[in-house]
C-alpha cells in the first residue's frame, strides 16, 4: 500500500529520488520482520530449553535419591542397625501407606501403568518395597530390574510378580511372615514420572492362620519406623467406602504428623461409594484437613482384574468418570492416577533439593566419624606370611614399648617395684623374729649343745656360728618375698600393658600368646633371681666376717676380761654378751641384705624384663608356619564384624556424596 501511493504521487522530475525512498522503506520493514521473528524464535526455545532443564534437574535430584536408596540397600543401610550412621533415615522416601484391602497395590499399578504386584487374601506385602520409577524416550519398550539380580532385564511384568514373590519367601520363608529387608524394583517406560515409592505391607488388626498374633504389631511397629522420620512423606490411602475417621492409614498420620504437612491423602474406590453419597467433604478437606489437597482414584474393579484390563483403557476410564461426574466434574483436573503421580514427582522433587544442604551435611560428618572408627579398628590382616610375620613382629614391639614405659615411668606402675624395697622389704626384716632366737634361754641351749662333752674354754665359736646360722636362715623369708612380689607386679603390668596395647585388642589369639610368653619368661626371671638372692644370704652365713669378731676381745677388755671360766661359762651375763654380739653382727648383714637383694632383684628380674621379654617368643616366631602365624591374627570376630560394617557403610556415604557432587556440579 505505500509503495502504490508513493507512485501515485511521483513526478517525472522526481522519480530517481522516490524509487530510493521506496528501496529504503521496504529493508526497513523487511528488516523490522526479521528482528521480530528472531525474538520470537528466541522466545520459544527459551521457553523450550527451560522446560528441558527442569525436568533434567527434575531427572537428577529423584535419580540421585535412587542411586542412594539402592546403594544403601546393596551395603545393608536400611535404617534397622542404630549402632552405626544411617543415610536411609535422611533420604526423602514416599511411603505408601493402608490397611489390608485399601487399595494400595491398584493405586501403585495405576501409577506405574502395569500389572506387577502379587495379589491373594492376608498378608501378601511381607517385605518392604522401593519401587524406582525412571521415564525413558517414548517408543521405547518397558522393562524392569531388581537390585538383587544384577542387570537382568524383566520384559514380562507377570514374571515381575513372580520374581517380588519368589524374593520375598527367600527372605521370610512361606510361613507369612515379615521381614524389614527391602526389595529394591526399577521400572523404565515412557508412561510413567520420576519417582519413588515404598509400598509397605498393609496395616491388619488380626493375624490369618499361620502368622504368630505378634504379626499386627509387628506391622505396626515396621510402618511406624518409616512414618516417624522427618524426611518421610506420607501417602495415605483410604477406601471412599470406609469412613475417613475408622481409617488406618489417617489413624497413623495423625500421630506422627498431626499439622499434616507431610501427608498427602488419596481416596480410592470413589466409584463403589453407595449411590446418593459422595465423598466432597474429604475431597474438598472439610472432613480431614491436609497441607496438601486430597487426590480421588477410581481403581479397576476384580472383574477387571480378572479380564486383564489394559492400563491405558482404565486411565481413560478413570478420566472420563471425573469429566463427566456431576459430583467431582469441578475438580476433574485434580483427580486421578496420572494427576497423582505428577503431584507425587514434583512434591518429592522439591523435597529433595530443601533436603540436600543437609544430607550432604550429614555425609561429611559421617565419613569423619567412619574414617575415625577404621582407623581404630586397623586395616585388615595381611595374607602373605612374610607381611604376617612382620605385622607380629611390630605389634610385639608395640607392646614391649609399652611395657617398658610402665617400668621407666612413663606410665604408672613401676613405682610399685621401689615400693617393695623401700617398704616391704625393711618391714619383713623388723619383723624377722631375732628377739626369740636370740633369747637366753635359747642362747644357752645352742651353745650348751655345741659344746658338747667339751665345754668352750674361751668363746663358744661353735655355739656363734650355730646361732648366726640360724638367725640368718631366717633372711630367706623375706628375700623370697622380695622376688615374688616384683614377679607379681611385672606379671600385672604384663596384663596391663597388653589391655593398653590398641593394636593387639584385634586379636585376641595373639594376645594370650604374648602373655603366655612373657609370663613364661617372668617365670624364668624369678628363678634364676631366687637362686642369685638365696645364695646371697648363703654367702653371709658360710664366711663370716672375721674382723666383726676379732674387735669383740679388745672391746671386751675395756669392759671386763672377756675370758671366762668352767665356773661362769654359763652365766646370765656371758650369755646375755654372746645374744648382744650375734645381735649386732645379724644387724650388720641385715643392711647389707636390705641394700644387695634389691639389685639382684632389679638386675635378675626387672633389667632381663626389659632386655629380652620376648626374645624367646620371637625365636619360636620365627619356626612356625605360615598356617600358625595366620591363625596368631584370628580377629574378635565381633570386631571384624564391626570394621566390615563400617567399611561398607564408609563406602556408602563415599559414594552417595560422590552421586550429589556430580549432580550438583554436572549441571
Amino acid at each position: 500500500q505505500l509503495y502504490t501511493s508513493l507512485h501515485s504521487t511521483k513526478s517525472k522530475n522526481n522519480n530517481i529520488k522516490i524509487d530510493s525512498v521506496i528501496c529504503f522503506t521496504f529493508f526497513l520493514l523487511i528488516l523490522l520482520s526479521f528482528v521480530a521473528a528472531s525474538a520470537v524464535d528466541r522466545n520459544l526455545r527459551h521457553r523450550e530449553t527451560g522446560r528441558v532443564r527442569f525436568f533434567s534437574e527434575m531427572e537428577g535430584v529423584i535419580g540421585l535419591v535412587n542411586k542412594i536408596q539402592r546403594a544403601c540397600t546393596l551395603l545393608g543401610d536400611y535404617g534397622d542397625d542404630r549402632t552405626l550412621p544411617t543415610l536411609w533415615d535422611a533420604l526423602p522416601t514416599i511411603v505408601v501407606l493402608g490397611g489390608q484391602s485399601s487399595g494400595k497395590s491398584s493405586v501403585l499399578e495405576s501409577i506405574v501403568g502395569r500389572d506387577f504386584l502379587p495379589r491373594g487374601s492376608g498378608i501378601v506385602t511381607r517385605r518392604p518395597l522401593v519401587l524406582q520409577l525412571y521415564k525413558i524416550e517414548p517408543g521405547q519398550q518397558d522393562y524392569a530390574q531388581f537390585l538383587h539380580t544384577g542387570n537382568k532385564k524383566f520384559l514380562d511384568f507377570a514374571m515381575v510378580r513372580s520374581e517380588i514373590q519368589q524374593e520375598t519367601d527367600r527372605v521370610t520363608g512361606k510361613t507369612k511372615q515379615i521381614s524389614p529387608l527391602p526389595i529394591n524394583l526399577s521400572i523404565y517406560s515412557p508412561n510413567v514420572v520420576n519417582l519413588t515409592l515404598v509400598d509397605l505391607p498393609g496395616l491388619t488388626k488380626v493375624a490369618v492362620e499361620g502368622q504368630p498374633e505378634s504379626i499386627v504389631q509387628e506391622i505396626e511397629d515396621m510402618v511406624r519406623s518409616y512414618v516417624e522420620k522427618p524426611n518421610c512423606i506420607l501417602l495415605a490411602i483410604t477406601p471412599a467406602n470406609q469412613d475417613v475417621a475408622t481409617s488406618d492409614a489417617i489413624k497413623i498420620a495423625r500421630e506422627v504428623d498431626p499439622a499434616g504437612e507431610r501427608t498427602i491423602g488419596v481416596l480410592t474406590k470413589l466409584d463403589l461409594m453407595d449411590k446418593g453419597t459422595n465423598a466432597l467433604d474429604v475431597l474438598e478437606g472439610r472432613s480431614y484437613r491436609l497441607q496438601h489437597p486430597w487426590v480421588g482414584l477410581v481403581n479397576r474393579s476384580q472383574a477387571d482384574i480378572n479380564k486383564n484390563l489394559d492400563m491405558v483403557v482404565a486411565r481413560r476410564k478413570e478420566r472420563e468418570f471425573f469429566a463427566t461426574s456431576p459430583e467431582y466434574g469441578h475438580l476433574a483436573n485434580r483427580m486421578g492416577s496420572e494427576y497423582l503421580a505428577k503431584l507425587l514427582s514434583k512434591h518429592l522433587e522439591s523435597v529433595i533439593k530443601a533436603r540436600v544442604p543437609a544430607i550432604l551435611s550429614l555425609i561429611n560428618t559421617s565419613i569423619d566419624e567412619l574414617e575415625a572408627e577404621m582407623s581404630y579398628l586397623g586395616r585388615p590382616v595381611a595374607i602373605d606370611a612374610s607381611a604376617q610375620l612382620y605385622a607380629i613382629l611390630e605389634l610385639c614391639r608395640a607392646f614391649d614399648r609399652i611395657f617398658k614405659e610402665h617400668l621407666e615411668g612413663g606410665r604408672p606402675g613401676g613405682d610399685r617395684i621401689y615400693g617393695v624395697f623401700d617398704y616391704q622389704l625393711p618391714a619383713a626384716l623388723r619383723k624377722l623374729p631375732l628377739d626369740h632366737h636370740l633369747a637366753m634361754q635359747n642362747v644357752r641351749k645352742v651353745v650348751s649343745e655345741a659344746d658338747g662333752y667339751q665345754p668352750h674354754l674361751i668363746a663358744p665359736e661353735q655355739g656363734y656360728r650355730r646361732l648366726i646360722d640360724g638367725a640368718l636362715n631366717y633372711f630367706r623369708g623375706p628375700a623370697e618375698a622380695s622376688v615374688d612380689a616384683v614377679h607379681f607386679i611385672l606379671k600385672e603390668l604384663v596384663k596391663k600393658s597388653i589391655g593398653e596395647t590398641q593394636e593387639l585388642r584385634r586379636y585376641p589369639t595373639l594376645q594370650a600368646e604374648i602373655a603366655s610368653a612373657a609370663i613364661e619368661a617372668l617365670e624364668r626371671f624369678r628363678s634364676d633371681s631366687k637362686k642369685t638372692v638365696l645364695r646371697m644370704v648363703e654367702m653371709e652365713s658360710s664366711y663370716l666376717t672375721v674382723d666383726f669378731f676379732r674387735k669383740l676381745p679388745q672391746d671386751a677388755d675395756k669392759g671386763g676380761s672377756p675370758i671366762s671360766s668352767s665356773a661362769d661359762r654359763y652365766t646370765e651375763g656371758h650369755l646375755r654378751r654372746i645374744g648382744s654380739n650375734i645381735s649386732s653382727y645379724v644387724g650388720m648383714v641385715s643392711d647389707t641384705l636390705r641394700n644387695t637383694i634389691p639389685k639382684a632383684v632389679v638386675y635378675c628380674q626387672v633389667r632381663e624384663a626389659k632386655r629380652c621379654l620376648l626374645d624367646h617368643f620371637y625365636t619360636q616366631l620365627g619356626k612356625k608356619e605360615g598356617h600358625r602365624l595366620s591363625q596368631l591374627l584370628n580377629e574378635d570376630p565381633v570386631l571384624m564384624e564391626r570394621r566390615q560394617k563400617c567399611s561398607r557403610r564408609l563406602e556408602l556415604y563415599k559414594s552417595a556424596r560422590d552421586e550429589i557432587d556430580s549432580t550438583l556440579w554436572g549441571k
